[in-house]
């Protein structure tokens, strides 16, 4: 049995690590510059923000239709890069001219359309493409998609740092610099992409991989061909389970891009030696964790496999809603116990990003793996996009949920009944929301393993 893994993965690691710098670099910024240098206010703020990430990862549903069937994944992931790029060019061109607002708020809408419309091409294509690179039994497919995640927390990591340094300086001016540099990682994307896919990414049978219908192999169209099965539509029934529970996850954990980024800018002591740790350096620590923490969790699950004790993948991802539960917990009890008008420690924060990485750990690779291996051939970029609108409706609830932040002097919102007076109440129903889906999702495991026919 093969142990080490193909060279295509590691291209396809280091397109991706660059695209996420990219995304990731933009992320740091958008709420700070919506509210710095376009004046917006932080209701339409987390309402915008919430329908531009919620459109990010809805139109992968179309970009994986696209490529099923006319363009196939390369071409689909070049298209896709090329917007994307110059979606953070127009940011840029924005943050230039952000003191004449009828000029920069139209370049602002026209750069987040292109991130959407770009990311719809490129997202589901190069995640699918990992397990193209293996065939349909090979064992190295969790770990695969393991070094892959890795690759985009490693661009997730460097990009608030350097984006949010250039960027996230107090001067509404410098924003634009942080959008330059995230265009700038865009372009690295694209470039190594173009230079090494047709040396590396080909199938165990030295077959290329992600191309157009009328290019693929007699033996892969024979594969996208095959008629659905039983066993084929009870796996499909799985993805749209579990496609269902991380809207949940997500919903809570997005709040870093927004209402947790409002929080880390106006309620934390960000004080150290007489220097202000940036706002945007805060989205670094849940890469950096999971960074750190994926090999070892990856070997801790290798364990309880060889004494034939490792959870099963639904089982995996409740123990990550019930991880994400747990850091909103810890904030929650943070802001409770502090005196009216009296920061926060950090420690706080980094003690609930830890934890919040913990879960994602336990979420997301294995929920990106698990789709791969039950989607049929004939659909799977089409169901990898559907694993993509769960989080695009994550992304909007996040955004709605996020509108409910409680500001001092306007009146207490409420939600389903929920009246949210303070930043307790506020981080308490993240913890109460995604405790009842982890609960909920640990209870339906045995049902949906049945249905999963042999897949773990």
């Amino acid at each position: 049995m093969h142990t080490t893994h193909p060279r295509g993965l590691y291209l396809l690691f280091a397109t991706e690590m660059w695209e996420r710098f990219s995304y990731y670099g933009n992320r740091a910024l958008l709420a700070l510059f919506m509210l710095s240098a376009l004046s917006f206010d932080k209701h339409f703020t987390a309402a915008l923000y919430g329908q531009y990430t919620g459109l990010v990862f809805l139109t992968p549903l179309i970009g994986g239709y696209i490529a099923d069937r006319f363009w196939g994944n390369r071409r689909s992931i070049m298209v896709g890069g090329v917007l994307m790029a110059l979606g953070q060019y127009s940011l840029f061109a924005s943050g230039s001219y952000y003191t004449q607002l009828d000029i920069a708020i139209p370049l602002f809408y026209l750069g987040l359309g292109l991130i959407i419309l770009g990311n719809g091409l490129f997202k589901p294509n190069i995640s699918t493409m990992v397990g193209q690179l293996y065939t349909a039994q090979d064992k190295r497919k969790d770990a695969a998609y393991t070094i892959f995640y890795m690759g985009i927390n490693l661009g997730s990591f460097f990009a608030p740092l350097i984006c949010g340094t250039l960027g996230d300086t107090g001067n509404p001016a410098d924003f634009r610099w942080g959008f330059f540099a995230a265009g700038t990682g865009m372009v690295m994307s694209l470039l190594v992409f173009a230079f090494f896919q047709r040396k590396y990414l080909v199938d165990p049978q030295g077959n290329q991989i992600g191309l157009a219908p009328e290019h693929r192999s007699q033996a892969q169209t024979a594969r996208r061909n095959e008629p659905l099965t039983r066993t084929d539509y009870d796996r499909m029934l799985v993805i749209g389970v579990i496609s269902f529970f991380v809207i949940f996850f997500w919903a809570a954990f997005e709040q870093a891009g927004v209402s947790l980024t409002f929080f880390a800018n106006e309620n934390l002591d960000r004080q150290v030696f007489g220097w202000t740790v940036p706002t945007s350096w805060f989205q670094s620590l849940n890469p950096v964790f999971v960074l750190i923490f994926a090999p070892i969790l990856a070997q801790f699950w290798v364990k309880l496999a060889n004494k034939d004790r490792e959870p099963a993948s639904p089982t995996k991802m409740a123990y990550g809603l019930l991880l994400l539960s747990a850091g909103f917990l810890v904030i929650a009890l943070g802001v409770k116990q502090v005196a009216p008008g009296v920061k926060l420690s950090m420690m706080w924060l980094v003690a609930m990003y830890w934890l919040h990485s913990m879960g994602e750990l336990c979420l997301s690779p294995i929920g990106l793996s698990l789709v791969n291996k039950l989607a049929p051939a004939k659909f799977a970029s089409l169901l990898m996009g559907v694993w993509f609108l769960s989080t695009a409706a994550a992304n909007w609830f996040a955004g709605i949920l996020a509108g409910f932040y409680p500001e001092a002097g306007k009146p207490a919102p409420q939600f389903l009944g929920w009246e949210i007076v303070s930043l307790n109440d506020f981080f308490m129903f993240f913890v109460m929301m995604s405790f009842a889906a982890g609960g909920l999702l640990l209870l339906s495991t045995s049902f949906l393993q049945k249905r999963m026919h042999g897949v773990n």
